[in-house]
């Protein structure tokens, strides 16, 4: 089996890649490249063309985007039940949040961060609508789950969608709601998220 190597900083999305597959217990090989020219090099930008962090380099497969990693380790991996089995009805689940946290959450916080105000008719072009619906949408997401998202077992989208949870009230100030505390106290449960939290 080739090894695993990924290419991340420790200010970066790369964190919810390193605390999945702690939680795996997967073996993997860390190189930590500053922001500025270490990304640039010809080297780097022939894994990336982004010169952007995290990516995943596994004998020939290269990945990149924290949510397409996540999504392949946990399969690479389907013995270490950090994906819901192909054939079943959590999978849809699974995705949806996947997608959506990546998609219209962090294109909406992005917006929200430049300081971009959308009108009624702007929203319509846009995926995520508007910062307020896209944040009704996840707080829907996060109290249904049970206690995880796709049923009583953690799974890698609650990795993902955590640590998102979590940038979001220690780093933005974001007040947490009751369905968001919740959430994250389930996830505090296990060791490696609570190191994280601080907890």
């Amino acid at each position: 089996m080739s090894e695993l190597v990924l290419f991340t900083n420790a200010m970066s999305r790369g964190n919810t890649v390193d605390l999945l597959l702690k939680m795996m217990g997967v073996p993997y090989k860390r190189i930590e490249l500053a922001y500025g020219a270490e990304m640039h090099t010809a080297e780097y930008l022939a894994i990336n063309p982004m010169a952007k962090v995290p990516a995943l380099v596994d004998g020939d497969v290269v990945v990149t985007e924290c949510a397409a990693i996540c999504l392949y380790l946990a399969d690479k991996f389907i013995e270490k039940e950090f994906a819901p089995a192909l054939n079943s009805p959590e999978r849809g689940a699974y995705y949806r949040w996947f997608l959506f946290t990546a998609g219209p959450i962090e294109s909406a916080f992005t917006v929200r961060d430049l300081g971009v105000e959308l009108n009624e008719e702007q929203q319509k072009s846009f995926g995520f609508g508007s910062v307020e619906r896209t944040l009704s949408t996840l707080e829907i997401g996060l109290a249904s789950a049970k206690p995880y998202i796709c049923g009583a077992k953690i799974t890698a989208v609650d990795v993902y969608v955590g640590c998102f949870v979590m940038f979001l009230i220690k780093y933005c100030n974001y007040a947490a709601t009751p369905a968001m505390q919740t959430y994250m106290d389930n996830l505090s449960t296990h060791p490696e998220i609570a190191a994280l939290m601080g907890m």
